[in-house]
């Protein structure tokens, strides 16, 4: 993203607006500036109110109104001479928009925001079978950001334990190697607004999942936060994940059930719901 110095007038309307705080006031050009490193291309600052007001004669106000002691202020969250730019991005750099702003579809998926559907819709797509768990490990948040290399941090510490990542995540797709957990390196000092890892194990293998994500979060400079499920016995109850969540002494909601409404056939073996849960980590 940019901004246009021969229209910003420094109003700093956009400060707030920025999710990640990459925008400032220069006060050497007096001129709003983005911090190229921490914008993740996600859009906000661009689509916030904008009018076309001339940028000389706002400039010629508010100086009158400094000296005759009046303010002249645009209204919160408008931009009063739309001076954003969205700039053509190219390859690595893209990765940062098509992870952060929710309005982009990714390419590998055909779905918008961070790409994933999850395991939100597990009673149609049949990810997390009948003694599995399925993990949703979510990087970022607005403010803090996540780089694609803290994420392979994780990946590689995952992928030696042997679990199965899932092959329509978007990070997958970026990976080099799977066995290894590796992402293309060009990408690696990318950062985006936020990001989900997929994977599935066998429900023996949930004590050793857990116990890495919390230590492999100790050592990336972001915010992580897990999200795990599994399949729901014939009356809706699940005997083997939440009792072994508790004995772990992880903290767990009931997050979501998937009830099987939007099943696509009701064969016999595919009955069943599933349920999803969300224990923060870091």
């Amino acid at each position: 993203m940019l901004i246009d110095p021969q229209k910003c007038v420094a109003c700093a309307n956009c400060i707030p607006v920025c999710p990640m705080g990459a925008i400032f006031v220069d006060p050497e050009i007096n001129r709003a500036t983005i911090d190229q490193d921490q914008c993740v291309e996600c859009g906000t600052c661009f689509r916030m109110s904008g009018e076309h007001l001339n940028p000389t004669m706002v400039r010629g106000i508010r100086k009158l109104a400094r000296i005759f002691r009046f303010r002249f202020e645009p209204e919160p969250d408008v931009c009063p001479t739309s001076a954003f730019v969205m700039n053509d991005l190219e390859w690595p750099r893209i990765a940062r928009r098509v992870f952060s702003d929710p309005l982009v579809e990714h390419k590998s998926t055909g779905i918008h925001g961070r790409g994933t559907e999850e395991v939100k819709t597990n009673d149609v797509a049949h990810r997390v079978g009948i003694g599995e768990v399925g993990y949703v490990i979510e990087f970022g948040r607005p403010g803090v950001g996540v780089r694609f290399h803290h994420i392979q941090t994780m990946t590689r510490a995952l992928a030696k334990l042997g679990v199965q990542f899932e092959q329509k995540n978007p990070i997958s797709h970026l990976m080099t190697d799977k066995t290894t957990g590796d992402l293309k390196e060009d990408l690696l000092d990318e950062k985006i607004l936020s990001a989900i890892v997929e994977i599935k194990t066998r429900m023996d293998q949930v004590p050793v999942v857990l116990d890495t994500v919390t230590e492999v979060s100790k050592q990336i400079d972001t915010v992580v936060a897990v999200g795990v499920s599994t399949r729901c016995d014939e009356e809706g109850d699940d005997n083997q994940l939440a009792p072994l969540l508790e004995e772990l002494g992880f903290s767990r909601e009931r997050a979501k059930t998937n009830m099987g409404l939007g099943r696509v056939t009701n064969a016999a073996a595919s009955e069943g719901t599933s349920d999803q849960y969300a224990a923060s980590v870091r």
